[in-house]
């Protein structure tokens, strides 16, 4: 089945889950898309199978809280970010719930946490306005970059470079092979006066960049030129809260939560907003991503929801 703004439109809740008495706040699908990671206030991280709809796996991290947990290259290994004690990286092994390797270095709330999408490399950016490139298989930070503001930051489809965003008003890129001589490219954006960005994501085709804010703005811009190619508005963001915007696996759909529980859906290429669903989400719909390799969408608040195309006969 192809995506188009027909069968995007028909998208229902599957599913809901409540494992979680807090928010979740943050999701991953595995790259083969058959289990999705959630992290939550409550501490808690659930694991959840996708091709039976189940909740798999429900492991704790009362110590150290966590936040923004993502999957590395094997799927029983995850990253996350500490809430608690400090603000270290901690590499987790999903199989035995054991600390593989910690990433010590940040002074202030990780904000930021994003796998390479070809090898054990990651990116970290901090509130302590600093951007952090590591390998999984060593404790000490590869590369440093101080920034004079609030970072994101996401990997290329192709692992080869990145993009960071500095101050919520520009986007720079560096080469992975050699960053430290710092951007090759520096795309200057029109700054938004009511919020931040809080996160950036590359297209799965490579070509666009879209960057969420916390206000009730998503910008898509070209990933070669920086040049703005769309603003999607219209979506409730009334608390001021960091709202994921995520593609759809061809790139031609952007996905945002709001604070009404709501979730929107814009087709990239004409900038038409195609899609409001309602899910009776009971808080704000912070985590919205589309499965890699199923059709499929997650979206959380303090629930967790699937969706799938509902096609009639």
């Amino acid at each position: 089945m192809k995506l188009t703004d027909n069968v995007v439109r028909n998208f229902r809740v599957a599913k809901v889950f409540r494992e979680n008495t807090e928010r979740i706040n943050n999701l991953d699908f595995s790259a083969n898309g058959e289990t999705l990671i959630s992290s939550s206030d409550d501490d808690s991280i659930v694991i959840y199978d996708c091709q039976n709809g189940t909740p798999k796996k429900t492991l704790n991290s009362k110590k150290y809280g966590v936040d923004l947990i993502c999957y590395t290259h094997a799927v029983n290994t995850a990253l996350h970010s500490s809430t608690k004690v400090d603000d270290t990286i901690r590499y987790l092994s999903l199989h035995d719930n054991k600390y593989i390797r910690y990433f010590p270095g940040h002074t202030k709330k990780v904000v930021a946490l994003n796998m390479s999408p070809i090898n054990d490399s990651f990116l970290s950016g901090s509130l302590d306005k600093t951007l952090r490139l590591w390998d999984l298989r060593s404790q000490n930070c590869q590369g440093l970059m101080h920034l004079s503001g609030r970072p994101v930051a996401a990997f290329d489809p192709e692992g080869l470079i990145f993009a960071a965003g500095i101050n919520s008003e520009c986007v720079k890129l560096y080469d992975l092979r050699s960053f430290d001589r710092g951007p090759f490219a520096t795309f200057k954006l029109a700054q938004d006066k009511d919020c931040d960005w809080t996160g950036m994501k590359f297209s799965p085709d490579g070509k666009m960049i879209l960057i969420s804010t916390n206000g009730q703005v998503v910008r898509l811009i070209d990933a070669f030129q920086g040049t703005p190619l769309q603003t999607f508005m219209g979506f409730q963001n009334t608390k001021g809260i960091s709202l994921e915007a995520s593609f759809s696996p061809d790139s031609q759909f952007a996905f945002v939560g709001s604070t009404d529980g709501k979730i929107n859906c814009w087709n990239t290429d004409t900038g038409v907003r195609v899609a409001v669903f309602n899910c009776d989400h009971p808080g704000p719909v912070q985590c919205v991503q589309f499965n890699p390799k199923l059709m499929m969408l997650a979206t959380a608040c303090t629930n967790m929801a699937f969706w799938l195309p509902y096609i009639d006969d």
